[in-house]
């Protein structure tokens, strides 16, 4: 008896280990596809050009789905705890979802626990644009995309050592590239 709930045991390990690599291989490949679809419909999405990208609202509004343009371009968010990389914390890079420009390292994300992916650093300097924002009442410094000036999120100053800043931004704008591709 105690043979056959080691063997029963053993196998649903199995497969719980078989389903993980699955959802690991899924997840890796749903980001390749969801990068290279960025690519086919967005002639300005590039991951090494670093030229500065001017499209009207109109032409971005075309080529852009309606969530990411919303945000992009006419400043939204979405709702708290909603998207994807909130709680993410895989080895990779995060990306401009609007140009490709490389914004973030895994290394500088941190769990906030605002509701939004959370960073203490950009990439590079080039990588961001600040911009004061008095919208809703608030006083807040937004941040830009460096190279197609698309809005990401807020940077607040209540974030961890070494910097000490808290880069809030909207998971809808940004693509995840795992440390494969790095």
């Amino acid at each position: 008896m105690e043979n056959h709930s080691r063997q029963r045991f053993q196998t649903l390990l199995l497969a719980v280990l078989i389903l993980s690599l699955f959802a690991q291989c899924t997840n890796a490949q749903h980001q390749q596809l969801e990068q290279k679809n960025m690519q086919e419909k967005n002639p300005y999405f590039s991951t090494t050009s670093k030229e500065k990208v001017k499209v009207p609202d109109e032409e971005w509004r075309k080529i852009l789905p309606e969530d990411v343009y919303h945000i992009a371009r006419e400043k939204g968010t979405e709702y708290a705890f909603t998207g994807k990389y909130d709680k993410h914390f895989e080895a990779g890079l995060y990306r401009c979802k609007v140009c490709g420009n490389l914004l973030f390292t895994s290394d500088a994300k941190f769990n906030s626990s605002c509701g939004w992916p959370s960073f203490f650093e950009p990439y590079s300097k080039e990588s961001m644009i600040y911009l004061q924002d008095n919208s809703h009442g608030m006083s807040r410094i937004e941040v830009q995309c460096g190279r197609c000036e698309s809005h990401l999120g807020h940077i607040f100053d209540d974030g961890p050592p070494p910097t000490g800043k808290r880069y809030c931004i909207n998971s809808k704008v940004i693509l995840f590239e795992d440390d494969d591709k790095k």
